[in-house]
């Protein structure tokens, strides 16, 4: 077989349309590249088109030969597992030729990468349902993550489900993607530029709230930071409210700070301050 590399547009579909390729063509992709630097490497590059019609066809085979298959190829392709997509390629050839048994060998060679990545995208998944914070932006609830893996396709539902009476979204620092979210209707799309909304007096109380009820919950006899900090890990903290300096709780529409008590210090996250990194309009659906 030809050894060759393939660049896709980065869509699952574009690669499963290279799956279909390497097949169609007799060829055995070495690297695969979505538009960042091509890998330096003695093998010819080429472009593979996306191909809706082709990118059905292999799903179909992998889900017909084993479901649990498709699902972990679906959810590996949104890991951040290095080199994932000749992970997976090696996956789907595989069972491809010899047949779903190996899937049952939790430690085969080719199936323990990608396991092992879903599981840590599905354990980011569950630690994002509780660790997310919205604000009210002018009647548009607006949060941000800094997850490692693509996670936005996988809380889609949790969270229009939630707020199916609300409009929001929800912006993801790493992947510069966003979820939004108005009238029962939903959209995950890229997005370069980003700024959050100013915070008005309203929403700068409501934060100051939400720091004083976790304050004021915590039991300071049995404060253990270790324990907190495996049960909520730092990487976490830069976005959540609770975590946030003094000037989060003040409004950034007007020069004036929150009337009444100062806000509370509060406990930054360790070498990610709350950046206001690309963000979404306060007029964003």
């Amino acid at each position: 077989m030809t050894e060759i590399i393939y660049e896709y547009d980065g869509s699952f579909e574009g690669f499963l349309s290279c799956v279909f390729e390497s097949y169609l063509c007799k060829e055995l992709p070495t690297a695969f590249s979505s538009g960042e630097e091509l890998p330096s490497s003695l093998f010819p590059v080429r472009t593979v088109l996306t191909d809706p019609e082709r990118a059905a066809r292999v799903y179909r085979k992998v889900a017909k030969l084993s479901p649990e298959a498709a699902d972990l190829l679906r959810r590996g392709f949104l890991t951040c597992l290095p080199e994932k997509e000749l992970c997976l390629y090696r996956l789907t050839a595989k069972l491809l030729e010899q047949g779903p048994r190996f899937l049952r060998d939790l430690s085969d060679e080719t199936l323990l990468p990608v396991l092992r990545a879903v599981r840590h995208l599905n354990g980011e998944v569950h630690q994002y349902k509780g660790f997310t914070r919205f604000s009210d932006l002018g009647g548009v609830l607006g949060g941000e993550i800094q997850p490692k893996n693509r996670v936005l396709p996988l809380l889609r539902r949790h969270f229009c489900d939630r707020y199916r009476n609300e409009r929001f979204f929800l912006y993801d620092r790493t992947h510069h993607e966003a979820l939004f979210y108005q009238e029962g209707k939903s959209l995950i799309c890229p997005l370069d530029h980003f700024r959050m909304a100013p915070t008005d007096e309203t929403e700068a109380r409501y934060r100051l709230l939400w720091k004083r009820f976790y304050d004021t919950i915590a039991i300071r006899e049995r404060e253990n930071p270790r324990c907190r900090m495996t049960q909520m890990p730092k990487r976490y903290w830069g976005t959540m409210t609770e975590f946030q300096g003094e000037s989060y709780f003040r409004p950034t529409a007007a020069p004036a700070g929150v009337s009444g008590s100062a806000a509370p210090a509060g406990i930054p996250a360790p070498g990610t301050p709350p950046a206001p990194g690309p963000s979404a309009p306060g007029s964003a659906p």
